[in-house]
């Protein structure tokens, strides 16, 4: 039988709690940077879904929108209020950061020469690079990445909308290491 939606079975957001007032979640040592995303949907969209897999931190960088901002807000239902996000000015600024602090660098870039995203076996402490929608990842910040990983793709179209790619290479990297064992496939 359908129940009807009430004001307890809302998440936070709905119920306008402020994140000061909800119990710490463990976070996944996991962090994405953002490389001149161009759609403040697109981001919101990746805040949403970073909320849904308890990612540790976003970096947003260069022309990428970050809030408060309209569009951002729309899709992302309040997530970035969830979801610990910092703005840098470039992208090379925040990876030199990660990547001082051991954190393993990996592009997501449609290159023949990537590895498929679930044949990369994914350390703890990693940090996943998306880029731009139209120009992708520039060869500047491909240099400062440890590794390029790819979504095979099966049909005519090469790439798929950043968001979604987000959602299907964090996905896999949490069910790697909730397995145990990363399996390699294609």
């Amino acid at each position: 039988m359908y129940e009807p939606i009430t004001a307890s079975s809302r998440e936070p957001h709905y119920l306008q709690m402020s994140a000061e007032v909800l119990p710490a979640i463990p976070r996944q040592p996991l962090q994405v940077v953002l490389d001149n995303i161009r759609s403040a949907f697109n981001v919101g969209s990746i805040f949403r879904t970073s909320d849904a897999g308890a990612i540790a931190h976003m970096h947003l960088c260069g022309m990428t929108a970050y809030p408060p901002n309209k569009k951002l807000e729309k899709t992302a239902l309040g997530a970035f209020d969830y979801v610990p996000w910092t703005y840098h000015a470039t992208t090379a600024d925040a990876l030199e950061r990660l990547r001082g602090e051991g954190v393993v660098c990996v592009a997501v870039e449609a290159l023949d020469s990537a590895v498929p995203h679930s044949a990369f076996p994914w350390p703890r402490g990693s940090a996943i690079v998306f880029g731009n929608e139209v120009t992708g990842i520039s060869p500047e910040v491909l240099s400062l990445c440890d590794a390029t990983v790819r979504i095979p793709m099966r049909g005519y179209k090469n790439t798929i909308n950043v968001a979604t790619a987000f959602g299907v290479v964090m996905y896999e990297i949490l069910r790697q290491w909730e397995s145990g064992t990363p399996e390699a496939g294609d």
